[in-house]
């Protein structure tokens, strides 16, 4: 056990509040420091809930379970011109939201060392502990340090500095729209499935998540998806991705945020290459958002007392819908090796190696996920390469 011992988690999301809990019950008093000023309600879309994802909620007794904070799938489903299902197989996969995982993890984590409003900037270490410096001026010293803090990962830039973002050639276009705003045909066809289309260069993903008050109850509920959409690199994308207020995004541009311009061309789009449910749930969407699609690899994820986790070290394409899954299964990971091992340093080392392998492997899977749907027009309804799992189709 490690009775004494402090660690600061840098990062409130998910990740970052998975490790939290799971530090914590290995005798680490933690501490968590999350960047923006309120709490992250409302934020993200849907999460597809594979086992490490939900494995905090399935094994520490919660007074309910999975099936109480998400929606079940019987059908993994293609769509086709007139909404004509050209593919169609049982998955029985589980949806959940962002926002209610992270009520979940909030709550059992509690607030009273949950610290909003304080940016990380700086982290240097020496052989007994961890400084970590704030824009405040505040520096909080640990014997262990965990960046959880997601794509724009401070600790990545800081301790890996040469790695950067490769841009993968297109985008995603995200948003929900309330299952009693769409016709009782498209909530029929959509209700109980994760459901596809798949175009030339481009397809869309489409799957049930609980209402932002998290209500699982048909009507109540939203359709969540992602269409993936070819942009080309440079001036194409730099305007795009520009904002109302002219702030250039590096990695999403807000709700409420995008040009009306391509707004209304992507729902003019949708209309015209879309199937028609597909097609209602984009063109109803009021207020759709932009994220780049990007992979980000890094060397190491250990250095000394210090972790990268889940996106701060490998943030992989959605394709796979693994990102929750991978930070989890990171944490899990990470206590383990510290129960395994109360040296930190030396658990650390022992941790690393298979993370690396994972997100490389997860990596190059959800590239070549990409690539099919995206520039090869070779995306298979009936292969398991191209089905979701953090694991891959052999595992």
């Amino acid at each position: 056990m490690t009775e004494g011992r402090r660690a600061v988690v840098v990062g409130g999301s998910f990740a970052g509040l998975t490790v939290a809990l799971l530090l914590r019950e290995q005798g680490f008093d933690v501490d968590v420091f999350e960047r923006t000023p309120t709490y992250l309600d409302g934020r993200g879309g849907g999460i597809v809930l594979q086992p490490d994802t939900v494995r905090w909620i399935a094994e520490r007794p919660h007074g309910f379970g999975v099936d109480d904070i998400s929606i079940g799938s019987s059908a993994l489903r293609y769509l086709g011109v007139g909404n004509k299902v050209v593919h169609e197989e049982p998955a029985a996969w589980r949806f959940s939201s962002w926002t209610t995982m992270y009520r979940v993890l909030l709550d059992d984590f509690g607030t009273d060392n949950y610290h909003l409003g304080d940016y990380a900037v700086g982290v240097s270490q020496d052989d007994e502990g961890v400084d970590v410096r704030f824009t405040s001026g505040r520096v909080e010293r640990a014997q262990l340090v965990v960046f959880a803090d997601g794509i724009s990962s401070v600790g990545r830039r800081r301790l890996q500095p040469r790695v950067q973002p490769r841009y993968a050639g297109y985008v995603g276009w995200r948003g929900t729209v309330p299952e009693r705003e769409v016709s009782a045909e498209t909530a029929d066809l959509l209700h109980d499935a994760t459901t596809y289309a798949v175009i030339d260069t481009s397809h869309i993903c489409i799957y049930p998540i609980p209402a932002a008050d998290g209500s699982l109850s048909r009507g109540n509920r939203q359709l969540n998806y992602v269409w993936y959409r070819n942009v080309a690199e440079g001036r194409e994308l730099d305007e795009m991705v520009t904002d109302k207020r002219g702030l250039t995004a590096s990695v999403s541009v807000h709700p409420g945020q995008v040009q009306q311009r391509y707004v209304d061309q992507m729902r003019s789009d949708a209309a015209e290459l879309l199937p028609p449910a597909a097609a209602e749930v984009v063109t109803r969407t009021a207020e759709p958002y932009i994220q780049i699609v990007l992979d980000i690899a890094v060397r190491n994820m250990a250095f000394g007392r210090v972790a990268l986790l889940g996106d701060a070290a490998f943030a992989a394409r959605p394709h796979a819908a693994a990102g929750t899954a991978k930070a989890a299964a990171d944490a899990w990971a990470l206590a383990a090796a510290l129960a395994a091992e109360p040296d930190i340093p030396r658990a650390l080392c022992a941790w690393e190696p298979a993370r690396l392998a994972l997100g490389n492997d997860l990596l190059g899977r959800v590239a070549e996920m990409g690539a099919r749907s995206q520039f090869t027009n070779t995306w298979e309804p009936a292969d398991p390469a191209l089905h979701f799992g953090l694991y891959g189709p052999d595992r």
